[in-house]
């Protein structure tokens, strides 16, 4: 992904992808806008062998902070030197990087079902010393996410069966009682990925624990094998359950309170990547990867209620500009292209659409430039994209 520290001063990090072979490492580098070319290039950085797309941020306190694995590094933004590192309790690839509202870190491993409990870690931003550290009951494939309280912080934490909330203080961790249910044990969907904390309520998709996941995440170190598994990691396998791709909507006052629609309808749905809600349009956005489709869901009446859909094929974090009403992400085309188009939130009508040249689609992050632009990360492309 791509993170913008000062204004105009843009760095991207990732992980070497390297399923077999040589040892995969983690790296960041300060890029030129214009032209995206390197200014600046981190050294290799340990990531327990574990293959994983990471995450970076640029913290309070001057530093870019980027987790790969099961390791977490401080780096200079100047020179991307190493200023501390440390390998993680859990030693398994990690999902997510946030810094809270009192500067503190916190990431979790990743686990899915049967693979025990996931570990929640926070960190102290500067010397990287660990604060303290839980285990939940159940384990966790989706990145967590954060909104700030009165007395701290709570995090939302996708397990395999619950939403689970922690309420985080400059003192402690907890785990808090709301944990809505959002699955059964070896039901007919998948996992969840990240949550969308928006208008009063945690909005997730299932069906994310797709075979290429799997095959991951089963193996250790993660994603590691003696021979190349080649088109065995593809995202378009069939899915390996038999329900239809799900939007769930789970109230943050009342964990009973949940609503879920199936856009699509269409057996065997999967995703890799976590719904959006717009509040200033009241609408919901969700998609379905392995079969294909786009869909707004209308939040404006009690019920949630498919307002628009939309032929394509997305798998991308999304971007929104509720000011103009567009969303961006992907399109993955039939002739094996993965576009970016630019929608209506309000109506689904495809605004417009350019090629990547990228060959290969997957689930990472797109970032807002700031003057309608954003960044592309996929496997093998980094790429500007601009708009009038």
């Amino acid at each position: 992904m791509v993170i913008e520290r000062d204004p105009g001063e843009w760095f991207v990090g990732g992980t070497m992808a390297a399923f077999s072979g040589p040892p995969p490492f983690g790296w960041v580098q300060r890029i030129d806008a214009d032209t995206l070319a390197p200014l600046v290039t981190s050294p290799e950085l340990p990531c327990g062998e574990h293959v994983w797309c990471g995450a970076i941020l640029a913290h309070a306190n001057g530093s870019i902070h980027s987790i790969n694995g099961s390791y977490l590094h401080r780096l200079d933004p100047h020179d991307l030197s190493i200023q501390a590192e440390i390998a993680l309790p859990a030693d398994r690839a990690h999902n997510g990087l946030l810094s809270l509202s009192d500067g503190s870190l916190i990431t979790k491993d990743l686990r899915l079902e049967g693979q025990g409990g996931t570990t929640i870690t926070r960190l102290d931003p500067d010397t990287l010393e660990i604060r303290d550290s839980l285990v939940l009951p159940e384990g966790s494939m989706g990145r967590i996410g954060a909104d700030r309280t009165p007395t701290g912080d709570h995090v939302y934490v996708p397990g395999t069966e619950h939403l689970w909330r922690i309420d985080v203080t400059t003192e402690a961790m907890t785990v808090d009682q709301w944990k809505p249910r959002y699955r059964t044990a070896n039901d007919d969907w998948g996992l969840a990925w990240d949550s969308c904390v928006s208008d009063g309520a945690a909005w997730v998709m299932d069906c994310g624990d797709i075979e290429s996941v799997r095959m991951i995440h089963n193996v250790e170190p993660n994603g590691r094998y003696p021979e190349p598994p080649g088109r065995a990691m593809s995202w378009r396998r069939d899915a390996p359950w038999a329900g239809a791709q799900r939007l769930l909507r789970m109230s943050l006052d009342d964990p009973n309170d949940i609503q879920i629609v199936e856009p699509f309808g269409t057996p065997g749905g999967g995703i890799i990547a976590p719904p959006v809600h717009v509040p200033e349009h009241q609408m919901a956005i969700a998609w379905d990867s392995i079969n294909g489709g786009l869909a707004g869901v209308s939040t404006a009446e009690a019920t949630l209620n498919v307002a628009w859909q939309l032929d394509v094929r997305s798998s991308m974090q999304p971007v929104v500009f509720p000011e103009s009403g567009e969303l961006v992400i992907n399109d993955f085309t039939a002739d094996g292209f993965d576009d970016i188009i630019v929608v209506d939130i309000a109506t689904g009508e495809l605004i417009d659409r350019v090629s990547t040249g990228s060959r290969i689609a997957n689930g990472m992050f797109l970032t807002a430039g700031g003057d309608r632009d954003l960044f592309y990360c996929s496997t093998l492309y980094l790429s500007r994209i601009i708009w009038q």
